[in-house]
Parts: structure tokens; sequence; C-alpha cells
């Protein structure tokens, strides 16, 4: 069983920023990826960022167009820890954010993909 643990989320001025981190741990494997995820109010979980690790070391990273050049995905193999740093902010990032875990290795942008998730946390921005 593979757990996920988010935290850093909270509330920020447009134009702001937060770092948000997810630990994964439990059974995982030496090829595999992770996710950050989103769900706005309303709407349906969208893809924000995925990274791949391979051999428990990190690969590349893919991004939504959306917030490409604002966000920045990035991770530590050694403790099994992603994060998203998130720059710019504006309301429209405002989200549930989740991190998810894929035994595929590879990064989907389809959360159908991803057998086990976070609890989410929360990113408000004010405008």
């Amino acid at each position: 069983q593979v757990q996920l643990e988010e935290s850093g989320g909270g509330l920020v001025q447009a134009g702001g920023s937060l770092r948000l981190s997810c630990t994964v741990s439990g059974r995982t494997s030496s090829s595999y990826a992770v996710g950050w995820f989103r769900q706005p109010p309303g709407k349906e979980r969208e893809f924000v960022a995925g990274i791949r690790f391979i051999r428990w070391s990190v690969g590349s990273t893919d991004y939504a167009d959306s917030v490409k050049g604002r966000f920045t995905m990035s991770a530590d193999g050694a403790n099994n820890a992603v994060y998203l740093q998130m720059n710019g902010l504006n309301p429209e990032d405002t989200a549930v954010y989740y991190c998810a875990f894929s035994l595929t290795g590879v990064v989907s942008t389809l959360p159908s993909q991803y057998r086990h998730w976070g609890q989410g946390t929360q990113v408000t921005v004010s405008s």
C-alpha cells in the first residue's frame, strides 16, 4: 500500500507564491510517477504537473500549459518527496491540490492512471 500526504496549502494574494510538499511512503517501486492535480470548485480534477522516478532517480517533468513558466515541480528521490513551487498565482489557481502515485512510471494527465491519492490541500488565491 502507498500513502501520500500533501502539505503547504493556504491563502495567498494574487501574484504571490506557495510551495506544496508531498511525501510518498509505503510499498513503492524502483520506477514510478507522481503527479500533481487540482480540482477547482465545481469543476473536474485536472492535471497540473508530473515527474518520473526511474530506478529511484528523478527523471523528467511535464506541466499543464496553464502553469508552464509559473509552477515548478521538483523531487527528492532519497526521501520520496515531491514539491510544487507555485509562483505568480492568480485566482484561477484556487483549488484543492492533490498528489497522486502511478506505478506505470509514466506521467499521465489522466487521473484514472493514478492508483493512490493524498487527501488534498486547499490553495486559495485572493484577487
